[in-house]
């Protein structure tokens, strides 16, 4: 197969805990031809979608410079690959939409994963709202008196993030009493001229935040992110710790309820994070966590999301 992965400069990838390393290697495993473009390199030719894309050879590496050896730039059909694996980190800014817009005009000719139209519809902070019987109370809001009052209901100790926000990046653990809340709900909406995601705090945050990874609405792995002291965010890239974990009844009840919304959306390869037994996030962008559960768990968890993506194109092809 020909896979083109749309990704963030390569340089820039942080190789011991990305996925789309993980997924590059294993198809150049198994003989794949891997390409490489960023979003700003996607265009047009009449209406035929096209890239600036680079041949790629890929290494086992600690850094990039090792780990890529990239051909010159050439323009290439979209149609031309089989399968088109959209890995994009947010921001899902103006740029980001204009991409899957892109996007959506190779699906009649290859495989785009994840659907672009599904990208659009189910933003990573705000999707979660669709299943209210599984996630902790949550608002959204541009209104910091809003935000003090659900400070109030929900007893004292409230997360609040960005709507667009990735990575942990804007994302605060506010609690009754502390001295910079009002400046912070001030901060976190733009004085009111943006919406925030409020949610109640989840005290099981401390042992950790699990990361599932679904592929076709099925798991093929989980990893507990567990925040340093003094740290209310787990975040890997925030210096958050990997702890192996397992699969219980509360993640396998999410799984059951979110999988068919995903399959209805287009949405492949998609991690949930989980707390405590409640959803508080999805993630369809670019959901890391494979080479973190491979490290723990010593297999190979790209394999069967390749194994996937590998049944999908053929399909399509048939």
């Amino acid at each position: 197969m020909r896979v083109l992965f749309v990704v963030d400069p390569l340089a820039k990838l942080s190789l011991a805990g990305d996925t789309s390393y993980a997924l590059m290697l294993e198809a150049q495993r198994r003989d794949h031809e891997v390409w490489t473009c960023g979003v700003e390199d996607l265009g047009l030719e009449h209406d035929d979608p096209v890239a600036d894309a680079q041949l790629t050879v890929v290494s086992l590496a600690s850094t990039a410079a090792e780990a890529f050896s990239c051909e010159d730039r050439t323009p290439i059909p979209l149609e031309a690959f089989d399968l088109v694996l959209m890995r994009k980190d947010p921001p899902v800014d103006l740029t980001y939409l204009h991409a899957t817009w892109l996007l959506d005009l190779a699906k009649p000719k290859t495989l785009v994963v994840n659907d672009p139209s599904g990208l659009r519809e189910l933003n990573e902070h705000l999707a979660i709202l669709r299943f209210p019987e599984l996630i902790p109370p949550t608002i959204v809001t541009r209104s910091p008196r809003r935000l003090q009052a659900f400070l109030r209901e929900q007893g004292g100790a409230i997360i609040v993030k960005p709507v667009d926000g990735f990575g942990g990046l804007g994302v605060f653990l506010i609690r009754n009493g502390d001295p910079n809340t009002s400046s912070l709900f001030e901060t976190a909406t733009s004085a009111g001229r943006q919406w925030t995601v409020a949610q109640r705090y989840l005290p099981d945050a401390v042992r950790g935040d699990k990361r599932i990874l679904l592929v076709d609405g099925e798991p093929i792995g989980a990893v507990l992110r567990v925040p340093q002291d003094a740290e209310a965010r787990g975040n890997l890239h925030v210096g958050g710790r990997a702890v192996q974990t397992v699969l219980d009844d509360d993640d396998r009840a999410i799984i059951r309820a979110v999988a068919p919304v995903l399959a209805q959306h287009g949405q492949i390869l998609v991690g949930l994070d989980v707390i405590g037994g409640k959803l508080t996030e999805l993630n369809i962008t670019s959901p890391t966590g494979v080479r973190h559960i491979e490290q723990l768990e010593h297999r190979n968890v790209a394999a069967p999301i390749l194994d996937a993506l590998e049944r999908r194109a053929r399909a399509r092809l048939s």
